[in-house]
């Protein structure tokens, strides 16, 4: 651990090693052994934690799969924060004569710390995850700069294999309480809502199968709802909405009572699609019973690995080729113009 603001140190959370990275306003904390999940990217001024943390908490590593998680790994002690999504995102599905898991490889393997270092400029911590099922490596450098209210995550992805290979990528990012409550705003610069085919549930507010232009989103009932306000849990609902046609890479979680906004900034030309879990107190199924959360999560394409090839979304990688990206986490003021 270096001496001054910017500071970097090992722990442990209910058998997890944990990593967190500190400067003079955020601190982040990381389980490199749970999929690098970023667990914890909180403002030291107020301790306010950004992310959502399910009410259910992190259960120890070899605890038995919450119910209803149906075998997929991801779910089966999903504790919130943010995830990477690779080299599939959303359901289970085949390539190349394997079997792929819902949400990917990467997000329930153990990483690789390549490197953790703090200095007067910031606090760097470089990662990485060799694929089991896929050609892939995912190397993650975090970057904390000094001062900075902004988390950098970039990611590079290698094909180690000889021949073409095809990804979809995403980042799983939920808000959560304190920071999310009713009269949060989500801003996001998309023209197309695209809501999914089929019901999850029936605490759903969104008629499925329907594209609708933004912000307006057509409800179960009739009549339409500004997805921009976030309502608080006694809305009882709970949708999945896919959001493109971006005219930028970023969206943001506001929260004016307290001042502060939560924004994604990304390439838009490799991320095209939003997706947004709006768990608004409405999840009642396991395993996400009794969420309260609202995901900000740029994705490739709103398709699973193998529907992408098919529909010509995927990304392809040549044999060698690295691909990297960058998404940067915000968590700031308001500035006294947008309150």
């Amino acid at each position: 651990m270096a001496d001054g603001a910017c500071r970097l140190s090992r722990g442990d959370r209910l058998g997890w090693e944990t990593l967190t990275l500190e400067n003079e306003v955020l601190r982040v904390t990381v389980l490199p052994g749970k999929g690098a999940d970023i667990v914890e990217l909180a403002r030291i001024d107020s301790g306010v934690n950004a992310l959502f943390e399910a009410p259910w908490g992190l259960q120890p590593p070899g605890s038995p799969p919450r119910e209803g998680s149906g075998g997929h790994a991801f779910l089966e002690n999903y504790e919130g924060g943010w995830q990477s999504l690779f080299p599939n995102a959303g359901d289970p599905c085949s390539y190349a004569g394997e079997t792929i898991p819902f949400h990917g490889e990467v997000a329930t393997l153990p990483w690789d710390v390549l490197d953790a270092e703090a200095s007067g400029d910031g606090v760097t911590l470089r990662m990485a995850v060799h694929c089991r099922r896929t050609p892939f490596t995912l190397e993650r450098t975090l970057l904390l700069p000094d001062g900075s209210d902004g988390l950098e995550v970039t990611e590079t992805a290698t094909n180690e294999s000889s021949s073409e290979a095809h990804l979809v990528w995403g980042h799983h990012v939920a808000v959560g309480p304190p920071f999310l409550e009713a009269g949060c705003v989500l801003q996001a610069p998309a023209r197309t809502i695209v809501t999914i085919p089929e019901l999850w549930e029936e605490t759903a507010r969104l008629e499925p199968g329907r594209r609708s232009d933004w912000p307006n989103g057509e409800l179960r009932t009739g009549g339409t709802v500004d997805l921009r306000d976030v309502p608080g849990p006694e809305a009882g609902s709970h949708d999945d909405v896919y959001l493109t046609d971006l005219d930028a890479g970023r969206v943001a979680v506001e929260n004016h009572r307290l001042g502060l906004v939560f924004r994604l900034d990304f390439d838009e030309s490799l991320f095209r699609w939003l997706i947004s879990w709006q768990a608004y107190g409405g999840a009642e199924a396991m395993p996400l019973a009794g969420s309260y959360a609202l995901g900000i999560e740029p994705w490739t394409t709103r398709l699973p690995l193998e529907q992408a090839v098919a529909a010509g979304e995927a990304v392809a990688v040549a044999p060698g080729e690295r691909l990297t990206t960058t998404v940067r986490a915000t968590f700031g003021r308001l500035r006294a113009a947008e309150r």
